[in-house]
């Protein structure tokens, strides 16, 4: 006898809940943004983890921010978890919507406060384990703050060690998706 593998329902209902998450950025932000597609092989407590994110609100790893401030200059927040820079952004605490989260995570990790414009970037998750897969958005939110705001690296989790602009010439190299990062901060301009 086989035993039941609860991940199909899981993926099963972690698609429509994705469907439903990307139709509403859809309804809400006009289609100005970058779209790309990652695909990631996972272990299963991993996509397990991911499906059940997914489920709650059709974001694998939340909603993020690409910011920057009249020089050009992007916001980069150190995430020691990845030993990378990343975007700042996180998970949607209750009931958040995506720009909500992002703003919120942008005060939390690098204690910066900013004028949000829209979508840059709209990501297409898509996890995969054995004969399992599953998808989610990951929205990214262009945003512009002034020219005085200094970062400090400000988490109450204490995952972010330190926050910091960055000419986009001067990305650096173990920034997580870089080539990315620096096309939505170009486009978000």
């Amino acid at each position: 006898m086989t035993a039941f593998d609860g991940l199909w329902y899981l993926t099963d209902e972690a698609d429509r809940a994705a469907e439903r998450a990307r139709h509403r950025l859809r309804d809400r932000y006009d289609d100005d943004h970058l779209e790309r597609t990652y695909r990631k092989r996972i272990s299963r407590g991993r996509f397990r983890t991911l499906a059940e994110r997914i489920r709650e609100n059709g974001a694998p790893y939340g909603a993020h921010t690409v910011v920057s401030r009249p020089s050009g200059e992007l916001l980069l927040v150190r995430h020691e978890d990845v030993d990378m820079w990343v975007l700042p952004g996180g998970d949607l605490e209750g009931s958040e919507t995506f720009r909500e989260a992002a703003r919120r995570e942008l005060r939390e990790e690098a204690g910066v406060e900013a004028r949000y414009d829209g979508l840059a970037m709209v990501v297409r998750v898509e996890v995969v384990h054995g004969d399992h897969e599953t998808w989610g958005v990951m929205p990214v939110f262009g945003a512009r703050a002034s020219a005085t705001a200094t970062p400090a690296a400000t988490d109450p989790d204490g995952e972010i060690t330190a926050a910091r602009w960055f000419p986009l010439e001067a990305v650096p190299e173990d920034t997580r998706d870089r080539e990315d990062v620096i096309a939505a901060a170009r486009a978000s301009r």
